[in-house]
């Protein structure tokens, strides 16, 4: 695979979450968005973002949405990534770590 892909769903969740017990419906509903993703983006990994799992159960076990948007990119090593739709991703900022004064003071005699 050379490069990535990059989809938007709308997931019918309903569909699925009815055919269990009501104290379930949100446990199958995630599973239900895996399998989706899976078929159709051919993949057997698929990873949800935080966002898009908060969002699935925002209203508890019992009752979780009847459809979900999704963004689903899936990478080169095979792995597909779903987010919510239209939330942007946040960028990882790595913080400069200080000097300790061990290695400042080696450095000044240089060694």
């Amino acid at each position: 695979m050379a490069k990535t892909i990059e989809r938007v769903y709308t997931v019918p969740l309903r569909k699925e979450f009815r055919k269990v017990a009501r104290w379930q419906k949100t446990k199958k509903a995630t599973k239900a968005l895996k399998e989706f993703l899976a078929k159709h983006m051919k993949s057997d990994d698929v990873r949800l973002e935080r966002e898009l799992n908060e969002n699935v159960w925002k209203h508890g076990i019992k009752n979780p949405p009847h459809k979900v948007k999704v963004t689903a990119v899936k990478g080169e090593d095979g792995v597909v990534r779903a987010q919510l739709f239209g939330v942007q991703k946040k960028e990882v900022v790595v913080k400069k770590k200080k000097e300790s004064i061990l290695d400042a003071a080696k450095k000044k005699l240089g060694k």
